[in-house]
Protein backbone atom coordinates (compact mmCIF):
# COMPACT_ATOMS: atom_id res chain seq x y z
CA UNK A 1 0.00 0.00 0.00
CA UNK A 2 0.98 3.56 -0.01
CA UNK A 3 0.41 6.11 3.14
CA UNK A 4 0.18 9.91 1.43
CA UNK A 5 1.16 12.39 4.49
CA UNK A 6 1.28 16.13 4.46
CA UNK A 7 2.98 18.39 2.39
CA UNK A 8 3.17 16.24 -0.89
CA UNK A 9 4.84 13.70 0.88
CA UNK A 10 4.22 9.92 0.18
CA UNK A 11 5.26 6.93 1.51
CA UNK A 12 5.82 3.84 -0.21
CA UNK A 13 5.32 0.62 1.28
CA UNK A 14 6.34 -2.87 0.60
CA UNK A 15 3.79 -4.88 0.14
CA UNK A 16 6.37 -7.86 0.07
CA UNK A 17 8.84 -7.20 2.97
CA UNK A 18 7.83 -4.30 4.60
CA UNK A 19 10.63 -1.91 3.40
CA UNK A 20 9.63 1.86 3.06
CA UNK A 21 10.71 4.86 1.66
CA UNK A 22 9.22 8.20 1.37
CA UNK A 23 9.93 10.81 -1.49
CA UNK A 24 8.31 14.33 -2.63
CA UNK A 25 5.40 13.83 -5.19
CA UNK A 26 5.77 17.64 -6.04
CA UNK A 27 4.26 16.62 -10.06
CA UNK A 28 1.51 14.54 -8.66
CA UNK A 29 -1.46 16.86 -8.10
CA UNK A 30 -3.90 14.03 -7.95
CA UNK A 31 -3.42 11.83 -4.86
CA UNK A 32 -4.32 8.56 -5.71
CA UNK A 33 -2.06 8.45 -8.93
CA UNK A 34 1.32 7.27 -7.32
CA UNK A 35 2.95 6.67 -10.71
CA UNK A 36 5.74 9.05 -11.15
CA UNK A 37 7.08 8.21 -7.73
CA UNK A 38 6.91 4.63 -7.75
CA UNK A 39 9.48 4.63 -11.06
CA UNK A 40 11.71 7.13 -10.32
CA UNK A 41 12.38 5.29 -6.94
CA UNK A 42 12.69 2.29 -8.75
CA UNK A 43 10.04 0.46 -7.46
CA UNK A 44 7.47 -1.35 -8.89
CA UNK A 45 3.49 -2.12 -8.89
CA UNK A 46 0.44 -0.45 -9.20
CA UNK A 47 0.00 3.27 -10.63
CA UNK A 48 -2.57 4.21 -7.79
CA UNK A 49 -1.88 4.85 -4.01
CA UNK A 50 -3.88 1.04 -3.08
CA UNK A 51 -1.15 -0.80 -4.01
CA UNK A 52 0.86 -3.20 -4.28
CA UNK A 53 3.60 -1.72 -4.76
CA UNK A 54 7.25 -3.55 -4.53
CA UNK A 55 11.02 -2.58 -3.89
CA UNK A 56 13.62 -3.02 -6.00
CA UNK A 57 14.84 -6.34 -3.97
CA UNK A 58 11.43 -7.94 -4.25
CA UNK A 59 10.44 -6.54 -7.63
CA UNK A 60 13.39 -8.94 -8.74
CA UNK A 61 11.98 -12.23 -6.53
CA UNK A 62 10.40 -14.73 -8.78
CA UNK A 63 6.21 -14.77 -8.15
CA UNK A 64 6.16 -11.16 -6.78
CA UNK A 65 2.96 -10.69 -9.28
CA UNK A 66 1.45 -13.35 -7.43
CA UNK A 67 2.30 -12.66 -4.11
CA UNK A 68 1.15 -8.82 -4.21
CA UNK A 69 -1.61 -10.24 -5.80
CA UNK A 70 -0.87 -7.70 -8.84
CA UNK A 71 -2.90 -7.82 -12.03
CA UNK A 72 -1.02 -10.05 -14.62
CA UNK A 73 -1.96 -8.53 -18.16
CA UNK A 74 0.67 -9.84 -20.05
CA UNK A 75 3.38 -8.50 -22.37
CA UNK A 76 3.16 -5.37 -24.49
CA UNK A 77 3.33 -5.97 -27.86
CA UNK A 78 1.36 -4.72 -31.52
CA UNK A 79 -1.93 -6.43 -32.45
CA UNK A 80 -2.22 -4.54 -35.90
CA UNK A 81 -1.90 -1.68 -38.18
CA UNK A 82 -4.73 -1.07 -40.16
CA UNK A 83 -6.08 1.46 -42.38
CA UNK A 84 -9.71 2.94 -42.09
CA UNK A 85 -10.69 5.87 -44.20
CA UNK A 86 -7.12 7.09 -44.55
CA UNK A 87 -5.85 6.67 -40.98
CA UNK A 88 -3.32 4.22 -39.81
CA UNK A 89 -4.68 2.36 -36.75
CA UNK A 90 -2.06 0.81 -34.25
CA UNK A 91 -3.54 -1.43 -31.65
CA UNK A 92 -1.41 -2.04 -29.18
CA UNK A 93 -2.18 -5.06 -26.69
CA UNK A 94 -0.29 -5.29 -22.92
CA UNK A 95 1.53 -3.14 -20.68
CA UNK A 96 3.66 -0.69 -22.35
CA UNK A 97 6.62 -0.30 -20.56
CA UNK A 98 10.56 -0.29 -20.66
CA UNK A 99 10.47 -3.90 -21.57
CA UNK A 100 8.10 -3.87 -24.30
CA UNK A 101 8.31 -0.01 -26.10
CA UNK A 102 10.26 -1.15 -29.14
CA UNK A 103 7.32 -2.94 -30.72
CA UNK A 104 5.11 -0.07 -30.18
CA UNK A 105 8.29 2.27 -31.46
CA UNK A 106 8.32 0.50 -34.32
CA UNK A 107 4.60 0.80 -35.12
CA UNK A 108 4.59 3.72 -34.39
CA UNK A 109 7.62 5.01 -37.07
CA UNK A 110 5.40 2.53 -39.37
CA UNK A 111 2.48 4.61 -39.27
CA UNK A 112 4.49 7.63 -39.41
CA UNK A 113 6.25 6.55 -42.64
CA UNK A 114 2.38 5.68 -44.20
CA UNK A 115 1.83 9.80 -43.87
CA UNK A 116 -1.69 10.90 -42.54
CA UNK A 117 -3.45 10.50 -39.42
CA UNK A 118 -3.09 7.91 -36.39
CA UNK A 119 -5.13 6.40 -34.06
CA UNK A 120 -3.28 4.71 -31.26
CA UNK A 121 -5.76 1.77 -30.07
CA UNK A 122 -5.27 1.41 -26.58
CA UNK A 123 -8.37 -0.88 -25.53
CA UNK A 124 -6.33 -3.60 -24.84
CA UNK A 125 -3.96 -1.77 -23.08
CA UNK A 126 -3.97 -1.64 -19.03
CA UNK A 127 -0.73 0.14 -18.00
CA UNK A 128 1.95 2.37 -19.78
CA UNK A 129 5.12 3.83 -17.77
CA UNK A 130 7.06 6.50 -18.59
CA UNK A 131 8.31 4.88 -21.35
CA UNK A 132 5.47 4.49 -23.50
CA UNK A 133 4.03 7.81 -22.53
CA UNK A 134 7.46 9.35 -23.85
CA UNK A 135 6.67 7.44 -27.11
CA UNK A 136 2.66 8.46 -27.49
CA UNK A 137 4.04 12.21 -26.89
CA UNK A 138 6.79 12.24 -29.13
CA UNK A 139 4.86 10.49 -31.77
CA UNK A 140 2.02 13.13 -31.17
CA UNK A 141 4.74 16.03 -31.53
CA UNK A 142 5.97 14.45 -34.75
CA UNK A 143 2.73 13.88 -36.43
CA UNK A 144 1.79 17.37 -35.52
CA UNK A 145 5.00 18.86 -37.21
CA UNK A 146 4.04 16.79 -40.78
CA UNK A 147 0.51 18.59 -40.46
CA UNK A 148 -0.76 15.12 -39.00
CA UNK A 149 -2.82 14.50 -36.27
CA UNK A 150 -2.17 11.34 -33.08
CA UNK A 151 -5.04 10.15 -31.18
CA UNK A 152 -5.39 7.91 -28.47
CA UNK A 153 -8.20 5.37 -28.47
CA UNK A 154 -10.37 3.87 -25.30
CA UNK A 155 -7.16 4.69 -22.67
CA UNK A 156 -7.72 2.84 -19.46
CA UNK A 157 -8.56 4.91 -16.12
CA UNK A 158 -4.94 4.31 -15.24
CA UNK A 159 -3.85 6.57 -18.78
CA UNK A 160 -6.37 8.79 -18.73
CA UNK A 161 -5.58 9.95 -15.07
CA UNK A 162 -1.56 9.89 -15.60
CA UNK A 163 -2.97 12.26 -19.11
CA UNK A 164 -4.52 14.50 -16.93
CA UNK A 165 -1.88 14.25 -13.84
CA UNK A 166 1.06 14.92 -16.16
CA UNK A 167 -1.14 18.04 -17.66
CA UNK A 168 -1.03 16.34 -21.08
CA UNK A 169 -4.68 15.51 -21.74
CA UNK A 170 -5.02 19.00 -23.69
CA UNK A 171 -1.98 18.03 -25.72
CA UNK A 172 -3.12 14.42 -26.98
CA UNK A 173 -6.62 13.82 -28.18
CA UNK A 174 -8.19 10.86 -26.75
CA UNK A 175 -11.29 8.85 -27.39
CA UNK A 176 -13.96 6.72 -26.31
CA UNK A 177 -13.48 4.26 -29.02
CA UNK A 178 -11.10 3.78 -32.24
CA UNK A 179 -14.32 4.49 -34.20
CA UNK A 180 -14.98 7.67 -32.54
CA UNK A 181 -11.41 8.59 -33.43
CA UNK A 182 -11.68 7.55 -36.97
CA UNK A 183 -14.66 9.57 -37.66
CA UNK A 184 -13.51 12.84 -35.76
CA UNK A 185 -10.26 12.60 -38.17
CA UNK A 186 -12.57 11.88 -41.02
CA UNK A 187 -14.46 15.24 -39.94
CA UNK A 188 -11.37 16.86 -39.65
CA UNK A 189 -9.98 16.22 -42.96
CA UNK A 190 -13.25 17.18 -44.90
CA UNK A 191 -13.86 20.36 -42.95
CA UNK A 192 -9.95 21.01 -44.17
CA UNK A 193 -10.34 20.25 -47.69
CA UNK A 194 -11.11 23.01 -50.41
CA UNK A 195 -14.33 21.04 -50.93
CA UNK A 196 -15.17 21.33 -47.29
CA UNK A 197 -14.06 24.42 -46.64
CA UNK A 198 -16.05 25.83 -49.32
CA UNK A 199 -19.18 24.05 -47.76
CA UNK A 200 -18.53 25.62 -44.79
CA UNK A 201 -20.92 29.27 -44.02
CA UNK A 202 -18.40 32.04 -43.92
CA UNK A 203 -21.02 34.37 -42.34
CA UNK A 204 -20.62 36.93 -45.23
CA UNK A 205 -23.94 37.28 -47.38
Amino acid sequence: MTVVSEDRLMTLICDTCGESTTGLACVLPDAEVVWTLVTDLGWTGSPFASGPHRCPHCSLLPGADERTGCDAHGPGGVLGIDHVEDVTVVTSTGDVDLDTGDTLRAALRHAADMGGDVVVDLSRVHLVDSTGLGLLVRAQREARERGATLCLAAPSAFVRAVLRTMRLDTVVPTFASRDEAVAHLAGLRSTSSPAGRAAVPCGHP
